[in-house]
């Protein structure tokens, strides 16, 4: 694609680009906004300047971008602090604006410059920037926006962590839940990536905040929205089941209030929602150190369990077979449990 139109006669150096890109959106002050000819007038000289520096990193079809300019620009976008100026600006700005800034900002992130994430290190020194690309959410203009610059971020691990421990964290259970679908598919999306990019960070985060993680993610499975409770089951599902998470895995698997939430997910109307239900609930039941209080459960709802646990099918032909494997185990399993003696309460 060609930005010819807004190409200058002598092409901007990095460190023009950079300051006139500052100078545009500094220009959008509390004087500007609320002066309609000069708004418009700062927000087409932002959109100019971000198209050049689109231009400059992309190329234009016709002539490969510099790598030896990519590097420098990225460190002048640092310099000039374009950085927190975009997301301090990111609500006034135009949508064609915003889809060149989220280009811009992914490739600005990747540029490593003398073994060092320069824009990486910038928001490192930074981190009140990520709380407001969070917060983002908040508005649903620029909520996929912010969220596309927000997964950019937590590709690298410092600025995940930050993210994780901070109390913006907390905000994604509210904003899962938001009424505008793109926008809460959006958020789950950047929640996801939090839990799953980095599974050190995410073990150690899980191991300091256990009671207060699982108490706010226990209400997005039980959640009245049907995408809630189908993306968190299985969010839920695949993490406890991978290997490195096994030490949470086995501590979840302990708590009995866990377990009843899961016996409530088997019997969900959504095909989809009873499969990752049965695959955390079959390791609740397969633990051979079950808290009493399963066992008690198990025995006194077998006939129901082994009944729903036998109309229970994944419906993919072939696969079935391993599943009702499975499935043959841990009827088996409940049923033995269900024989044990003293388990009246």
């Amino acid at each position: 694609m060609s930005f010819s139109f807004f190409r200058p006669s002598r092409p901007k150096t990095p460190q023009e680009l950079a300051k006139a890109t500052k100078d545009s959106l500094s220009a959008l002050d509390t004087k500007t906004v609320v002066d309609v000819k000069a708004l418009e007038k700062a927000l087409e000289e932002v959109e100019k300047n971000f198209q050049i520096m689109r231009y400059m990193l992309s190329g234009d079809g016709e002539i490969e971008p510099n790598p030896e300019q990519i590097s420098q620009l990225a460190l002048e976008v640092c310099k000039e602090d374009v950085i927190a100026l975009i997301i301090l600006n990111l609500h006034i700005l135009g949508w064609e604006t915003r889809k060149d800034i989220v280009y811009c900002w992914s490739t600005l992130l990747k540029q490593n410059v003398d073994s060092i994430y320069c824009c990486a290190k910038y928001i490192q020194n930074h981190f009140e920037l990520l709380d407001s690309l969070v917060v983002c959410y908040d508005n649903k203009e620029i909520a996929t926006n912010s969220g596309n610059m927000l997964r950019e971020c937590i590709k690298f691990p410092e600025l995940a962590k930050y993210i994780l421990e901070s109390a913006s964290f907390g905000l994604f259970f509210k904003f899962v839940e938001l009424p505008n679908f793109d926008v809460s598919s959006d958020a789950f999306t950047t929640f996801k990536d939090l839990l799953t990019k980095h599974g050190d960070i995410v073990v150690e985060y899980l191991n300091n905040h256990y009671d207060e993680f699982f108490t706010l993610y226990e209400k997005l499975m039980i959640s009245p929205n049907y995408v809630t409770r189908r993306q968190s089951v299985k969010l839920l599902s695949d993490f406890l089941l991978e290997a490195p998470n096994s030490h949470i895995m086995k501590r979840y698997i302990l708590e009995v209030r866990y377990f009843k939430v899961m016996m409530t997910l088997l019997k969900d109307t959504s095909k989809n929602i009873q499969m990752s239900a049965f695959h955390i609930f079959k390791v609740f039941v397969a633990n051979p150190n079950k808290p009493r209080e399963v066992k008690v459960i198990l025995a006194k709802n077998h006939e129901k369990l082994v009944s729903l646990l036998q109309d229970l099918s994944t419906g993919k032909g072939g696969e079935d077979e391993e599943f009702d494997k499975e499935k043959e185990l841990i009827i088996k399993e409940i049923e033995r449990v269900s024989g044990l003696p003293n388990l009246e309460n």
